[in-house]
């Protein structure tokens, strides 16, 4: 009986290809080639399986051009690129991977946001530029991170990973802004407050945005609501470009309505808007929040595991649409 066929569409450990050849016949992008929607497709043809980053758009008409498809398996915890809807109507499972990158991203969330309230890259480009040239009393003065108020868009797993850091590690005041309040007994040790998304803006000294992204969250943060914000806060998105409307961020920042903002993800990346590249009070980072050679590593062996499971019978640790397994 022939073994499935699967595509790898990036680059992997060669171990994890090693691995899933086992139970497959493996087309891998070991070149690291971001592929076009006509060269995935192409690629597609014939394949059970897509082992796939946040980078390859799986949408309504990918899926029809495709129709041997069986898996979608996403190295990654958002799936905005995924049509969900689209692949559960045609009985394709798909699955991502959440909590092997949580405390990895908290913790590079949390530089970010340190790094913007003390100006770190800011002071170090004044530095590397040769313009120190004596200490001065307001020389790059910053806010303050200890004690300040922690305000979280997005209270998931990574929300309340970086609000445990910045209560219990910095004293900080933490309130935060879900769809729904969190339970008592999670927001007790925290010492997390529920408010509305006003009452967040208004009141946030540090803003970090770890919402995941749907329509309804696209420019969630807008003119309007960086208008809302302390001039001495910072804005730290690590959630999903557009969640921000980053044309209206760059006024902000430029008419410093704000003090600063960090980001790791961007519109259009990695495109992003050529105004941030001229902004002193800026953090830009190229979407590295999970990237540690060990989280890596656990994200890919997750998607495995579902992609192994789904095309063998077997139970998917993270499967997202789980009544199509049910058919």
């Amino acid at each position: 009986m022939s073994r499935p066929a699967i595509l790898v569409a990036r680059y992997v450990l060669p171990e994890l290809l090693d691995r899933l050849s086992q139970h497959f016949e493996v087309e891998s992008n070991q070149a690291d080639q971001l592929l076009s929607p006509s060269e995935l497709i192409a690629r597609l043809q014939g394949k059970r399986g897509a082992f796939i980053t946040a980078n390859e758009k799986i949408d309504a008409a990918l899926l029809d051009a495709c129709p041997d498809l069986r898996a979608v398996c996403t190295m990654a915890v958002g799936y905005n690129n995924i049509d969900l809807a689209a692949c559960t109507a045609r009985g394709i499972a798909v699955s991502n991977t959440p909590d092997v990158l949580t405390e990895s991203t908290a913790d590079f969330g949390f530089a970010l946001m340190m790094a913007a309230a003390r100006r770190v890259t800011e002071s170090e480009r004044f530095l590397r530029a040769g313009q120190w040239t004596h200490w001065t009393y307001g020389l790059m003065n910053g806010v303050d991170v200890h004690g300040a108020t922690l305000g979280i868009f997005g209270m998931g797993r990574i929300g309340q990973a970086i609000a445990r850091r910045g209560a219990l590690g910095f004293g900080m005041k933490v309130i935060y802004h879900n769809r729904s309040r969190l339970s008592p007994d999670i927001e007790a040790p925290l010492g997390a407050r529920w408010v509305d998304k006003d009452t967040l803006l208004r009141e946030a000294d540090h803003l970090v945005l770890v919402v995941p992204y749907s329509p309804a969250v696209h420019h969630a943060i807008g003119a309007a609501e960086l208008a809302r914000m302390k001039p001495t806060a910072t804005l730290t998105n690590i959630a999903r470009g557009g969640v921000v409307d980053d044309a209206a961020l760059v006024d902000a920042l430029r008419a410093q309505r704000i003090a600063a903002a960090a980001l790791d993800v961007f519109e259009g990346e990695p495109k992003l808007h050529p105004g941030l590249l001229g902004l002193p009070n800026t953090v830009l980072t190229p979407h590295i929040a999970s990237a540690t050679g060990a989280t890596r590593k656990a994200m890919a062996d997750l998607a495995a595991d579902n992609l192994i499971a789904i095309l063998t019978g077997g139970t998917p640790p993270t499967v997202l649409n789980p009544e199509v397994l049910q058919r």
